[in-house]
């Protein structure tokens, strides 16, 4: 592949916008990075394609890390509404996919069951957070039990058989989120 038909780096809208957003001209990231003005300003309209080096210069009078001026298009964020949430009975009670199943990495879901109800043992590939929000619960992994409540935090590893049960009078809520296995 010849040079010409390499695609040059276009770095020149990230620089602008990272000095605009700290509030800087041309003429102080110059002088803070040590490169020419009039260079600085080429960098920034995609006539000019800098080294490492000098991104690096660049990136310490802006205070960012260089990669941020690679990065080109951005997907935007995914929102999931509440409304579009999967829902689904389980043993424990109403199961919502607070992720809307799209995450590749990690589901979230919230489960939200009345007093007295519980998952049964079972286990499952991946780490697992729990957040209670509502409510008390009763958690056992192994030969271990533990009590949560509203603002509690509890890890386990899934694959180790693990139970849940809802305990005392109030509607149990609690925020799962599980680390899905590497391949």
């Amino acid at each position: 592949m010849t040079t010409e038909m390499r695609r040059r780096p276009a770095v020149g809208a990230q620089v602008r916008r990272w000095r605009r957003d700290r509030g800087l001209t041309l003429a102080t990231v110059a002088e803070r990075s040590g490169l020419n003005v009039g260079y600085l300003s080429q960098i920034e309209n995609d006539k000019a394609s800098p080294s490492l080096a000098c991104l690096a210069s660049i990136g310490e009078a802006l205070d960012v890390p260089i990669a941020w001026f690679l990065i080109d298009d951005v997907a935007p964020p995914q929102v999931i509404r509440a409304a579009e949430r999967p829902t689904r009975s389980t043993e424990l009670g109403r199961t919502e996919q607070v992720d809307g199943g799209r995450s590749r990495d990690i589901t979230i879901v919230e489960v939200v069951g009345p007093p007295g109800t519980r998952t049964g043992p079972h286990s499952h590939a991946g780490d697992e957070h729990h957040i209670i929000l509502r409510g008390r619960f009763r958690m056992t992994q192994g030969d271990h039990t533990v009590e949560a409540g509203p603002g509690d935090y509890v890890r386990w590893d899934g694959t180790i058989p693990h139970d849940a049960e809802i305990i005392g009078d109030e509607e149990g809520h609690v925020l799962i989120v599980t680390l899905l296995a590497k391949p």
